[in-house]
């Protein structure tokens, strides 16, 4: 009998601070019906043709079987509610938005970092696909271990997931690991989910996408990442979502796009908050001042 350690699956109804314990504890979990019927529906109407046509990757990380697309807030508006979903979101906001002082001119500030849009891509995987190599996502930012958190993941299911269609494997405790530990698929747990359900995880955790060893079913998520604003995007949204599709969305989710500034003063266009280079009408005139 296996004595690995299986990830925590909580209900719908689980609050802010339940899926922070079993992020402390796990480095991840999986929530209950997280989507809308409706939102789900209107993702797969959105993506389903382009899905249909997207090439196999060229390598054992992306798959030889798998399809991505991304840019999906340039391809589905229903995007705008898997960013903001409020269990995900508010995880993330209170996990690593942690006060920052400095001073200035004699004073002390205090700086709460914003959070940000990293990373969007639906994720296909074939039958046939074998084991996508474990990692980090949050190698793409050069992270130590084991260090301060820097972003948080969610691949929402939007098909069945299971261990044989090639559902997430995922190390519980592995968050934890200094970056000298490697880890091994014999240490991993797959997580499977219902479609609706979300796997919420650091960016500290090892995790990979599992071997899909059916014949005919293929295995779909949608992964979005939410990380520190003062970091640079994994996906540049900038050119991924044009100006255009931007000025769809509200303003919440325009600045979670990259289109605001990062207290104190990170990421501003001639001194000035660059949203209303997308919202014109919202007339914002803020001034360095406003800024600091």
């Amino acid at each position: 009998m296996s004595s690995k350690k299986a990830l925590v699956t909580l209900p719908s109804s689980a609050s802010i601070d339940d899926i922070l314990e079993c992020l402390e504890c796990d480095g991840g979990c999986i929530v209950k019906n997280m989507l809308k019927q409706e939102t789900i529906d209107g993702l797969w109407a959105d993506l389903a043709d382009v899905l249909d046509v997207a090439p196999n990757g060229d390598g054992s990380f992306v798959g030889r079987k798998t399809r991505r697309i991304s840019g999906l807030f340039s391809r589905s508006l229903h995007m705008q509610e898997l960013i903001t979903q409020p269990q995900f979101y508010g995880a993330a906001e209170k996990h690593l938005c942690k006060p920052f002082k400095y001073w200035l001119d004699g004073v002390q500030h205090v700086a709460i970092p914003a959070l940000q849009m990293s990373l969007t891509q639906a994720i296909m995987i074939m039958p046939g696909e074998g084991a996508q190599p474990l990692h980090r996502d949050d190698i793409a930012h050069h992270r130590r271990h084991p260090g301060p958190d820097s972003q948080i993941q969610v691949l929402y299911a939007l098909s069945e997931y299971t261990e044989a269609n090639g559902a997430t494997r995922v190390i519980p405790g592995s968050h934890k690991w200094d970056d000298d530990r490697a880890p091994t698929y014999e240490e991993s747990v797959p997580a499977e989910m219902n479609v609706g359900d979300g796997l919420i995880y650091l960016g500290s955790t090892y995790h990979s996408g599992g071997k899909n060893t059916t014949v005919d079913k293929p295995r779909t998520a949608i992964a979005t990442t939410l990380v520190l604003g003062y970091l640079r995007q994994e996906e540049n949204q900038y050119i991924a979502v044009p100006r255009e599709h931007v000025r769809e969305f509200p303003e919440r989710v325009q600045r979670l796009l990259g289109w605001s500034t990062n207290p104190p003063f990170c990421g501003w266009i001639e001194m000035r908050d660059p949203n209303y280079l997308v919202a014109p009408d919202a007339a914002l005139n803020t001034t360095a001042e406003d800024i600091l």
